[in-house]
């Protein structure tokens, strides 16, 4: 038996890679402040156990209940997804520091306090595999998301740091980079204006939006020691080729 936390799996990413997980084989604890519900539904679909709680990974007792009901019900951890997430668009000026600091409560210290709850967990079975998933803005700046940026720079620091101080005692630690995916998200952001469909898919080499699964696949593919066992703090951009390109935009337009 393998199992798998995902959080922020009601919808999106963590959906998509909790039923790409189920698939998989693994048993699936689903973390979110919404109901998971659906996800729940669609990976009991594909044969796998799983169970959800509803709950926020910012609340330390939160999850130390969920540590609780995994150490319960299955005794062990072979994979933490860090996919919970949130996003703030506004330019630096206007920030109000408590707002930056809610996007690093939930973007940072909470995968910081989940990763050595459960991680505490595969130390002790000597294996185990975290998959924080990061940004291509934890590789590059974009405007407007000074906190969001600051966040997933944050996060792929401690991906690398963990990834020293658990790598010989046989925990892995590596982060995707999701450049832009169509999901809720990406919806509510563009509603403010910022962007458009034309604006991401013009600047990704492959002129397309990333899909929820492209960034499970990839997710899976960490997880599992038989295919990644021997990659440790690794930033692995699933962008298109967005990070790669450094063309201006009539030469990347050009070459389509």
């Amino acid at each position: 038996m393998r199992v798998a936390i995902v959080t922020g799996a009601a919808q999106g990413i963590g959906r998509r890679t909790a039923e790409v997980l189920g698939e998989a084989g693994y048993t699936l604890l689903l973390l979110d402040m919404q109901s998971c519900e659906a996800t729940l539904s669609a990976v009991r679909a594909t044969g796998a156990e799983a169970e959800a709680l509803t709950g926020d990974i910012t609340d330390e007792a939160f999850i130390a209940q969920a540590v609780s009901l995994v150490a319960e019900r299955w005794g062990r951890v072979d994979v933490l997804v860090n996919n919970a997430g949130i996003s703030f668009i506004a330019p630096a000026e206007t920030v109000e520091a408590s707002a930056f600091r809610r996007v690093l409560e939930v973007n940072l210290v909470a995968p910081f306090v989940l990763s050595r709850a459960f991680g505490s967990i595969m130390l002790a079975q000597r294996e185990g595999s975290i998959v924080n998933v990061a940004s291509i803005a934890g590789l590059v700046g974009v405007s407007d998301r000074t906190a969001y940026n600051a966040s997933k720079h944050g996060l792929i620091g401690l991906t690398r740091t963990l990834a020293g101080e658990w790598g010989g005692r046989g925990v892995r630690v590596n982060a995707v980079c999701p450049g832009w995916v169509k999901t809720e998200m990406d919806v509510a952001d563009q509603a403010g204006g910022g962007y458009t469909d034309d604006d991401i898919t013009g600047r990704v080499p492959m002129a397309r939006f990333a899909s929820p699964d492209d960034i499970a696949r990839a997710i899976l593919f960490l997880a599992d020691p038989a295919q990644s066992g021997f990659i440790n703090g690794q930033a692995l951009a699933v962008d298109g080729g967005w990070t790669a390109d450094g063309s201006w935009q009539s030469l990347r337009m050009r070459k389509r």
